[in-house]
């Protein structure tokens, strides 16, 4: 676990930006520091260095190839680099390799085998920056389901020259010298619907994010990328739901747990310690599980812990543990904990971010790290087993809605949505679910924020004014996501659509960002098991009544982990990863820092949120306890602002 990052016709001061570009991601890799420059400094690469394999300095990067073709600057981990090590060595590709680090065998990888076969070959999480110096191309990949992050722009010079720039945190593309790119306000309605900004936009104008499974190619004179996809998690399920396993269940659950045994003892391997979050959730506790049954030691696990019960999921985790025989690490969190975390978090994520888990995410990376500098986690189990409630609740919703007719539908969401000055909460959701045309209509409605009734979905990519009141922006122009566009009907069963959906944006934006970008705050690295690339596809394979049969979720998982925890353990309702903010905000302390950011004369100063608006949601708040998620999106906003001097 590493950070990259590097320019292109950076004439000027070179050096000096690469170094700044470097030591803003110093968290991402406080072990060593690289920097690599052709010979006419027409493209430099820089790398922050984690030490996971290979501790010594043959694990330096930016690295050149064997033959001197290849230079590469790489974040992440390739987890079969063993046997596409030896795969090299029996076709006498290498003959011996100078260090023990994956790095050295990705980049002997893509000498021998070009960069497109190597990335289908390999299996990991990663973002590389790839220069052939014989063609003067520049390659920049991120992995397939966006476990990395990677973000990339075209800056202009004094004279208007084109700078092609790319790093691993948002913050080092902006701490560049000349760096003045607006706010993209156009991407704000989108961010106040979702809690973050979904690929490919940033907050920046200019500024983007590489979506997963991507490679962005740019040949000298550097100015003119072009952007080709390697691997779709879309098409893999579209294919794969026409070709369905045709095992029983029990066969299913075998093959599933023979390939996240496989998946989880490649994530075990590391030269320093590893170990496991433990939320007392399904997939974790098989990831912990499955750890455990492969390990000779007891294996590392962790748990937050919270005052409030109805968020505390603590004691289960460490009856759990106790069963499985894991070192167990607990600590709790409060009010307090909470508060000593906001100053740091829009440092950790360089643009507006609102997932409120951030905080226990980062409060458990931060004792993890302590005592591993590697820990596995169980994301994924949600989207690729059918485990959110929402899944099931929208299946309800639309077996009721779908029997009204469309177009009288339409027509009281329309009349409903004219009268969007004076109704908000439960009948505005109600408005919105009215014009659904479609189960992932309905979905796109209703979960993703409150705000969504006013957010046009449009036939092509032209921008439109629209007004945004309810939320709290002035008009914008939006930008489209994964979630609009997604084809109706693109996978038979409807719960599988929403999960798939789940997968392309939420996953990557939401859940994936928060884990990476806590974590690497206090240099922790983390792996996902059933993010490989076998367990997605095979996921994808099985019929939907394997994940979810007679209201049990996540079936086929279950069956897995009731071989090693009794089932009485995991029966109860699933509370996720959360964390009281509804309370905490009216504490003393908290409350302060939200009202001083939502200061009237600060948002008028601004010019970009709706004082009124604003100022409508907090008080309903303060006043009649009624809480919008909006509210903390309004926060992370306007704090992410403070802190970058907006």
């Amino acid at each position: 676990m590493c950070g990259i990052a590097g320019f292109c016709n950076w004439e000027k001061d070179w050096q000096k930006n690469i170094e700044r570009m470097n030591e803003k991601m110093y968290h991402r890799g406080p072990d060593a520091s690289g920097i690599w420059a052709s010979d006419d400094h027409k493209v430099v690469l820089g790398h922050r260095r984690l030490s996971i394999l290979d501790l010594s300095s043959s694990g330096a990067q930016p690295m050149v190839s064997h033959n001197g073709r290849y230079v590469m600057a790489y974040n992440g981990e390739v987890y079969n680099y063993i046997q596409i090590k030896q795969k090299l060595l029996d076709e006498g590709r290498v003959t011996d390799f100078k260090g023990g680090s994956d790095t050295e065998v990705l980049l002997e990888a893509v000498s021998a085998y070009g960069l497109d076969e190597t990335l289908k070959m390999i299996k990991g999480m990663f973002a590389i920056a790839l220069y052939d110096q014989q063609e003067q191309t520049l390659f920049l990949a991120r992995d397939r389901v966006g476990e990395k992050p990677l973000f990339y722009g075209i800056l202009k010079d004094d004279i208007n020259n084109d700078k092609l720039v790319f790093a691993s945190d948002l913050n080092s593309i902006s701490s560049l010298d000349g760096f003045h790119n607006p706010i993209n306000q156009r991407v704000l309605g989108g961010y106040m619907r979702y809690g973050y900004i979904a690929a490919p936009y940033t907050v920046y104008e200019g500024i983007w994010k590489l979506r997963p499974g991507r490679i962005l190619i740019v040949k000298a004179p550097f100015n003119k990328p072009t952007i080709k996809t390697y691997w779709s998690v879309a098409e893999v399920a579209a294919s794969r739901q026409q070709n369905l396993f045709c095992g029983s269940e029990a066969e299913a659950a075998e093959e599933l747990e023979r390939l996240l045994r496989n998946s989880i003892a490649g994530q075990m391997v590391a030269d320093v310690p590893v170990g496991a979050f433990l939320s007392a959730g399904i997939d974790s506790s098989t990831v912990v599980s499955l750890m455990q049954s492969m390990s000779e030691r007891k294996v590392r696990t962790f748990t937050i812990g919270m005052w409030d019960e109805k968020f505390n999921e603590a004691p289960v985790a460490k009856k759990i543990a106790s069963h499985l025989g894991t070192e167990h690490t607990e600590v709790y969190i409060s009010e307090d904990d909470a508060r000593q975390v906001l100053p740091k978090l829009s440092g950790m994520f360089g643009e507006p971010f609102a997932d409120s888990s951030q905080i226990p995410t980062y409060l458990v990376s931060k004792i993890t790290r302590e005592h591993v500098t590697v820990s596995l986690s169980g994301d994924g189990g949600d989207e690729l087993f059918c485990g959110y409630n929402t899944y099931y609740s929208m299946d309800r919703i639309w077996n009721k809605t779908k029997k009204v007719p469309y177009p009288l539908r339409k027509m009281s969401s329309v009349l409903f949505g004219a009268a969007g000055e004076v109704i908000h909460g439960d009948l505005a959701t109600r408005a919105r679910l009215l014009g659904a045309q479609n189960m992932e209509d309905l979905y796109l409605r209703s979960e993703i924020g409150e705000g969504l009734n006013l957010v046009n979905k449009h036939k092509d990519m032209d921008s439109e004014w629209i007004p945004m009141d309810w939320i709290g922006l002035l008009p914008w122009v939006p930008e489209w996501t994964v979630m609009d566009v997604y084809p109706s009907g693109w996978l038979k069963e409807p719960q599988h659509n929403l999960m798939l959906m789940d997968l392309m944006m939420y996953h990557p934006d939401d859940i994936l960002c928060k884990v990476d970008r806590t974590a690497m705050a206090v240099s922790l690295e983390t792996r996902v098991p059933m993010l490989d690339k076998d367990v997605v596809e095979f996921a994808w394979s099985l019929p939907l009544s394997y994940k979810s049969k007679d209201g049990v979720r996540k079936k086929i998982l279950r069956d897995i982990l009731y071989r090693y925890v009794p089932k009485e353990l995991m029966q109860r309702p699933k509370k996720g990863f959360s964390i009281p903010l509804h309370k905490w905000l009216k504490e003393p302390g908290l409350r302060e820092w939200a009202e001083s950011l939502l200061d009237p004369s600060l948002l008028e100063k601004q010019g970009i949120l709706n004082t009124a608006a604003v100022r409508r949601i907090w008080n309903d708040y303060v006043q009649r306890d009624i809480w919008r998620v909006q509210i903390w999106y309004v926060l992370m906003f306007q704090d992410w602002m403070r802190e970058h001097g907006r």
